[in-house]
């Protein structure tokens, strides 16, 4: 596995960015010019009301969609021309979460550090750590259907993290917690930037 390129100043950088969809009654812009600067080490918050096109915004910088017009830099990497780069040095936690309920945690998390180029010696003790340092070890190797909703929030942060990522995209993180497991969830956002990465929320 390669190692993550050295973090830059200005992690997130977008002019004019756009998104308009195309519907039978005609086209409709969810985002209509968005210009942000997100400097390194930085947590971000993006608030706007239903519908205002965050979630849109996210996908985009997430390489999810294209974007109809504007530009953009993710970690260093051009949106439009270098996607599969961005991809490399991003994690991205969507709302509705991605774990199979018939795998365990530490599955879920041995097979993301595959999917980017981790060797399986490599995945397993990099599992072992994000399973540690979310306080998952007890159900580390339980199907994730047994997980408790905070549990399996962890886990999709975990998924995020586990290769390591320059910047880390999350969306709406803490809806339908409980208030002891959003204040856990806040302390692990806070320690991933101590740490060095970008989070974006």
């Amino acid at each position: 596995m390669t190692n993550p390129t050295p973090i830059r100043t200005m992690m997130i950088d977008t002019a004019d960015l756009k998104r308009t969809f195309k519907t039978r009654t005609g086209a409709v812009e969810a985002v209509a010019g968005v210009d942000l600067h997100v400097n390194a080490g930085e947590i971000f918050g993006f608030l706007g009301p239903n519908g205002a096109g965050k979630t849109t915004t996210l996908r985009m910088l997430a390489t999810l969609i294209t974007p109809t017009a504007g530009d953009a830099t993710v970690a260093g990497a051009d949106l439009r021309r270098e996607p599969a780069l961005v991809r490399q040095r991003i994690g991205y936690v969507p709302q509705g979460g991605s774990t199979d309920p018939a795998e365990t945690g530490r599955g879920e998390l041995v097979l993301q550090g595959r999917l980017y180029g981790m060797d399986a010696a490599d995945a397993k003790i990099r599992a072992a750590e994000v399973l540690d340092k979310l306080d998952l070890v007890s159900a580390a190797d339980r199907p994730t259907g047994t997980y408790s909703g905070g549990m399996r929030r962890r886990l999709d942060i975990g998924l995020g993290i586990v290769h390591r990522p320059q910047v880390l995209f999350l969306d709406e993180p803490t809806t339908g917690l409980d208030p002891q497991a959003r204040a856990r969830m806040w302390d692990e956002i806070k320690r991933l930037r101590e740490q060095g990465t970008t989070v974006f929320l």
